[in-house]
């Protein structure tokens, strides 16, 4: 049978089925409608006026916020170049140095045998006492499972084994006992490529820290200066549209707005610049001294403390120097005298034109230049075979002019030198830090002042189209 079509409605659809629905057009999103009012708004002269107080305002404060966010970091480093790292780091040195020179005293306590004085036993004993602190305050001040603290979880470790193994020696040397000398070496060996290599690798992560505390406090806050420039450089044409629509020279709100900005961007600019140059003179002249001056005070002790060893061995103990066959110990003192030398010379350069500073460098590189002296005259009495006479020479009394009166005095000029140079850095850094001393929250006033002082200014020209 042929197929019947449906019957047709009036308005086009198929009886028995209901109307197309009236196509809609699609609802508009929110942004769109906004961009709308926004062109609309720019149309007119109000709604111009009311987009550029907008945006003044926004770029004020955006100035103000970012000028305190980038000098909250900059004074939070300055901070912790003053207080903490740089402190640590000088902790971490004199761990160091009073572990090298409890071995030194050590070593020279066990040369006097029963005559040991009680002014060396007193010297070793605050070395390892303040060894001790300095290790409890680090580890206060390290972050827990960190590296400084395992490494100074292995330094608390090894001090007792290390400090027991100095009483051995002691308790036998008394006795006239051999075995002393072989506890006083291998307790040597134990302070020199366990403690001392462990003591070193503390003070370099500290010493990094410091760097790092510099790196993020020195440099400029280039994206507050920008927004800065802009800042004014929006305010300037608003002004001068100001006036050309007006012929008013000035507007009161606008002109406050310039001013206040204007204020933050040089304070920005200077006091940072004030506070960069504080904080690079306090590396530049205390901390690079600093890190000088502790290499030549440690390489000072290790050259005694092998210098003592070189008798308490009495040739136990050799190496091949070329063809030849030499004391073990004797090298190294060689080998950290010219460290020595080396070092003093570093740091008369970094304190060339300081009169202070160069004046203990002076005195030790003369003490330094009368112990090689008197060295090489012990040594020529310990090869002719008279060890009492190379012991005189070494811990003798000052009649018979033992290098240890070098040594000390050595020692003594260094510390000065040290105490100069710790002066100097906190100086610095302190005029650094101060510079940046109520940046950020004058920069925070300010900004909205100004901000302020931008929409009221807007304000007091739209209200003549009222």
């Amino acid at each position: 049978m042929p197929t019947v079509p449906p019957q047709q409605t009036r308005g086009g659809a198929p009886s028995g089925q209901p109307p197309a629905a009236p196509a809609t057009a699609p609802r508009r999103t929110a942004w769109a409608e906004g961009v709308d009012r926004l062109k609309a708004a720019a149309t007119t002269e109000p709604g111009r006026l009311r987009i550029i107080g907008a945006v003044l305002a926004l770029l004020v404060v955006a100035f103000g916020a970012t000028t305190a966010w980038q000098m909250t970091d900059r004074s939070a480093a300055a901070d912790d170049v003053l207080h903490s790292s740089q402190p640590l780091s000088a902790d971490a040195a004199d761990i160091y140095r009073s572990l090298a020179d409890a071995n030194t005293a050590a070593s020279s306590g066990f040369l006097a045998g029963g005559q040991e004085t009680a002014a060396v036993r007193e010297r070793y004993e605050k070395d390892i006492r303040t060894a001790a602190d300095k290790l409890v305050t680090a580890a206060a001040s390290t972050d827990p499972g960190s590296a400084s603290a395992d490494t100074i979880a292995k330094l608390n470790t090894l001090l007792p084994e290390y400090k027991g193994l100095i009483e051995r020696a002691r308790a036998n040397n008394r006795q006239g006992y051999p075995l002393g000398g072989a506890y006083l070496r291998y307790a040597n060996e134990k302070m020199q490529t366990e403690m001392l290599p462990a003591a070193e690798d503390l003070y370099t992560k500290e010493n990094q820290r410091l760097r790092d505390d510099y790196d993020a406090a020195t440099p400029y806050p280039w994206i507050a200066v920008a927004l800065g420039v802009v800042a004014l450089g929006a305010l300037a044409w608003a002004q001068r549209r100001n006036y050309r629509r007006t012929n008013r020279v000035f507007n009161h709100g606008l002109l406050a707005a310039t001013a206040a900005s204007t204020v933050v961007l040089l304070w920005l600019v200077v006091g940072h610049t004030v506070a960069r140059s504080g904080l690079n003179a306090s590396y530049d002249q205390g901390v690079r001294s600093l890190n000088v001056l502790h290499d030549a005070s440690i390489a000072s002790l290790k050259a005694r403390g092998s210098e003592n060893l070189t008798l308490v061995s009495r040739g136990a103990e050799t190496v091949n120097v070329g063809k030849q066959v030499e004391d073990k110990y004797d090298v190294d003192f060689q080998k950290q005298m010219k460290t020595l030398a080396g070092k003093l010379k570093a740091a008369n350069v970094l304190a060339s034109g300081d009169a202070t500073g160069e004046a203990p460098l002076t005195k030790a590189n003369g003490a330094m230049k009368e112990w090689l002296s008197r060295h090489t005259d012990a040594r020529k009495q310990d090869d002719a075979g008279n060890y009492q006479g190379a012991l005189d020479k070494i811990i003798g009394s000052k009649d018979d002019k033992p290098t240890g009166e070098c040594f000390d005095a050595v020692d003594q000029s260094l510390d000065t030198a040290l105490a100069h140079e710790q002066a100097q850095f906190k100086a610095d850094a302190t005029d650094g830090r101060a510079a940046m001393t109520g940046l950020v929250v004058g920069a925070a006033v300010l900004a909205v002042l100004a901000a302020a002082g931008a929409l009221l200014g807007i304000g007091r020209r739209l209200s003549e189209y009222r």
